[in-house]
């Protein structure tokens, strides 16, 4: 299952998501925002990163404006790797290279067609492991 956080700037590409999900038989969880009525991102990301860290859902997708603010959010989680992505090639490298467990796409700065690209990748690609691992054991302080 796959967990899904936005604010109000991207809850219309959030809705989009969900049917890209769909069409990919793949479950998810709406942690929030529900309408395009002004929230804080924090809410809706802390509400995302508790679902990953505890097991509720295996991953996530967040989405806001630009995409900065969700990402600021959930990386204040220990254990939580959340990559902002725009195009496809980032959010493959966002997974082989950063095992990224929250991918975070920036709303009022792609296109619904892109955004299915960067989803498919997301879920698609496997982390590569090795050297990677020893650079992703560095982050936590």
């Amino acid at each position: 299952m796959i967990g899904l956080a936005s604010d109000h700037a991207g809850f219309e590409l959030k809705e989009f998501i969900k049917s890209v999900l769909d069409k990919k038989g793949i479950a998810h969880k709406d942690f929030g925002a529900y309408s395009t009525a002004s929230v804080d991102y924090p809410d809706y990301a802390h509400k995302l990163a508790t679902a990953v860290l505890n097991g509720e859902v295996k991953s996530g997708i967040a989405v806001c404006g630009t995409g900065n603010g969700m990402a600021i959010a959930l990386n204040r989680h220990k254990g939580i790797r959340a990559g902002l992505c725009w195009e496809e090639e980032v959010a493959q490298l966002v997974r082989a290279h950063n095992n990224a467990n929250i991918m975070v796409l920036p709303g009022r700065y792609i296109s619904e067609a892109e955004a299915e690209l960067c989803i498919t990748a997301f879920l698609e690609t496997p982390f590569e492991g090795g050297r990677h691992q020893g650079r992703i054991d560095k982050i936590e302080i």
